[in-house]
């Protein structure tokens, strides 16, 4: 039944990608509307269990939980005004694989705050980023578009480590639901400035358009990430960091089927670059954790919180 519902989760934050392409593709959808959309129904959706179970939680946030959230939700926020974009100039593959890497930023975030990392993450972050310059070298000669796209893809994942770092602190003293809550709606609030701001309308779509909406939030956000931290409970969390991985082929192949996008056999390459280089980071984390829990003669505890849920 784990394995059933790591597949639908898997295909439920593969689909984001593709799903956003097609929609901007095929609609007059703006691109801040839908990530404005994404969190504003995300917050609803999250809000209405934490104000039935406890109606005052709101009430009792205090000042740097609410500053962590802020910035949590400005990351966010610009994480997708990013990912979004950058999904109308290059392919999904790449923008997928690349906004993928905000665990290895969280690493290089944590090198920069003096973590020493072991041999094995930096080994893995320079696999990754191998990847990330194979596709975009590919990307240089091809496209100037397909480029400022994965520039913009690459931002975007840095984006997202910075959001779950700050979303981390913010979650040392909130409730999971107080904290989504209120940063989906921060987010939401803070894209419709930015949309304000450069002209992006964020209502007057066709009825195509609201469904790629309603599509987008349902399959990447309530049901991939949601299958994802219901997983967190019953299985290991180094297992589950693993499959969050397969959300990068997945997605190269859902838009390979469904919108016929063909790569040149050198962004495959970096694409498996970047997955492996993942994979190690992951491992090399959580090996080095473990290390650390040990050496304290403390028992390691049963389950982590994830940096890759919740962003694309």
């Amino acid at each position: 039944m784990n394995f059933l519902l790591a597949a639908v989760g898997v295909l439920g934050v593969a689909s984001s990608g593709p799903l956003i392409a097609a929609t901007l593709g095929a609609t007059t959808v703006s691109t801040l509307a839908i990530a404005f959309w994404r969190n504003a129904i995300g917050a609803a959706v999250m809000a209405t269990p934490t104000l039935v179970r406890e109606p005052r939680q709101f009430g009792r946030i205090t000042g740097p939980e609410f500053r962590w959230s802020l910035l949590a939700a400005v990351a966010l926020a610009l994480h997708f005004a990013c990912f979004i974009t950058s999904l109308r100039l290059t392919s999904v593959a790449a923008a997928t694989a690349l906004v993928c890497l905000q665990s290895a930023w969280i690493a290089v975030f944590q090198l920069f705050r003096g973590t020493r990392h072991r041999w094995q993450v930096l080994a893995g972050l320079g696999i990754a980023f191998g990847g990330v310059v194979t596709i975009t070298g590919f990307d240089m000669g091809s496209s100037p578009d397909a480029l400022l796209g994965d520039l913009l893809a690459v931002a975007g994942g840095a984006l997202a480590g910075l959001y779950t770092l700050a979303g981390g602190k913010a979650r040392q003293t909130m409730p999971t639901g107080t904290y989504t809550t209120l940063c989906y709606g921060m987010c939401a609030a803070v894209v419709a400035v930015l949309a304000l701001f450069s002209g992006q309308p964020l209502v007057g779509f066709d009825v195509a358009g609201w469904v790629g909406i309603l599509a987008i939030t349902v399959c990447a956000q309530l049901v991939g990430h949601t299958a994802f931290n219901h997983l967190l409970a019953t299985m290991s969390p180094l297992l589950v960091s693993m499959i969050i991985l397969l959300e990068i082929p997945g997605a190269a192949l859902l838009a390979a089927v469904f919108l016929h996008e063909t790569l040149p056999a050198g962004t495959y390459g970096g694409l498996g670059l970047i997955l492996v280089g993942l994979a190690v980071v992951v491992l090399g984390q959580r090996s080095g954790f473990r290390k650390r829990r040990e050496g304290a003669g403390a028992d390691e505890p049963p389950s982590d919180r994830l940096a890759e849920l919740g962003t694309d």
